[in-house]
């Protein structure tokens, strides 16, 4: 699968540099010149090339942005700190410029799963009105040299256990979709432990703890072929010019083409939307499908060896919920979580994580006492709902702050 990449990126040095040049020409055939009478054609014209701008991929992370937050009716300047960093990732700090001090610290564990952080970008504003939060910032692995090692999901669970130390005891614990095995994994291990920075709380949101129950197209896809199939025709290698050059990696192209295909329906609508609204004048509701797409766009690598493990583990061999699961060389027992309190979070029409497979989890930490759980199901909601968009920010928020500070 080597040339696959190769021709991949020979296919974007020569095509992104006509995306750039639409980018630019869009505004020139838009513009109104004075005196000129109001051309539909050049509208047209216009809106095709900034529609065309818009299908270009990007591999770099884009910016949080986030530079103040609403508090008690006044704003609060927010700075982005580096709070520890390996060559895979960057924990990231939202600083406030308050004392944030009495307020929960929280971890937002992020997916790897070819989107960068930034895709929480809604999560982590929100969480930021009362909340000192912290977000693991994954790197893109060709961007990440083969002398640094190879990156499994034990190195994912070493991670974040080494942040949960960095942040200290009384960190709370958010992780979104793909993540929540992971996560509970860590906080297993620090309980059986008697680690002294077991987080005070775990928020699990939409994620595949157990993906045999109410299975998705993406649960069955994983289980249609053997590991083998998935190592020889999704892994592929790093180009000479990148930085991980010859690191095996499962290409963020390859995962944004896997994504589009599986609801091409709605992403064609949304495109021929953008074109409708752009000839239309109706710049605030393209400029929303542009910002989702901007970022829907931006890709990331995953290390071969983290995807594989995944595959196998959590969707093949359901590896967790039949207490099979290992990590660090030792086996995940979700029953020692006792300190650690337990909030689950499902979206009703998720067809990514199914209702069932994240409160499942409730079941498994059984040593957790009663009143230090809790679970909820938003309707309405699919995946993406969940942790974005004016439900999670007005109905699921209320309930995990809540959550949080009565765990504090």
């Amino acid at each position: 699968m080597t040339e696959i990449y190769q021709a991949y990126q020979g296919y974007s040095d020569l095509s992104d540099p006509m995306r750039v040049w639409a980018g630019m020409a869009a505004p020139v055939f838009g513009y109104k010149w004075q005196g000129w009478p109001d051309s539909l054609t050049l509208r047209k014209l216009a809106a095709a090339c900034e529609v065309f701008s818009c299908t270009r991929l990007t591999h770099q992370r884009p910016a949080f942005g986030i530079d103040s937050v609403a508090e008690n009716g006044c704003t609060v300047s927010v700075r982005e700190e580096v709070a520890d960093q390996t060559p895979f990732c960057t924990l990231l700090h939202f600083r406030r410029e308050i004392n944030a001090t009495q307020q929960p610290r929280v971890l937002v564990v992020a997916p790897m799963s070819g989107h960068f952080a930034t895709l929480l970008r809604g999560t982590v504003t929100t969480l930021l009105r009362d909340h000192d939060v912290y977000i693991t910032d994954w790197h893109n692995a060709r961007d990440v040299a083969l002398r640094d090692g190879r990156f499994g999901f034990d190195e994912y669970v070493a991670h974040l256990i080494r942040f949960i130390e960095k942040i200290g005891p009384g960190t709370h614990l958010l992780a979104v979709c793909q993540p929540t095995v992971a996560a509970l994994a860590a906080v297993s291990l620090m309980a059986a432990e008697r680690h002294p920075a077991q987080p005070s709380s775990m928020t699990l949101m939409a994620g595949p703890i157990d993906t045999r129950i109410n299975p998705t197209a993406v649960n069955h896809l994983a289980k249609s072929k053997p590991i083998t199939w998935f190592e020889e025709n999704l892994v592929s290698t790093v180009p000479g010019r990148f930085t991980g050059s010859q690191r095996q990696v499962y290409p963020g192209f390859l995962q944004l083409n896997a994504f589009m295909s599986m609801n091409p329906e709605r992403h064609l609508k949304a495109f021929q939307n953008l074109y409708n609204y752009l000839v239309e004048g109706e710049d605030d509701k393209a400029n929303l499908i542009k910002t989702f797409y901007a970022e829907y766009f931006a890709m990331s690598d995953l290390a071969a060896e983290f995807y594989l493990e995944t595959v196998q583990s959590v969707f093949q061999d359901h590896a967790l919920p039949l207490g099979e699961m290992q990590a660090l060389g030792r086996t995940i027992e979700p029953a020692a979580i006792r300190r650690t309190a337990l909030f689950t979070v499902e979206g009703e029409k998720d067809d990514i994580c199914a209702v069932g497979q994240t409160v499942v989890a409730q079941d498994m930490c059984s040593g957790i006492r009663p009143y230090m759980k809790a679970h909820h199901v938003q309707t309405g909601v699919g995946h993406y709902g969940v942790f974005n968009g004016l439900r999670w920010d007005k109905e699921i928020y209320p309930r995990l702050r809540e959550f949080i500070y009565s765990h504090q």
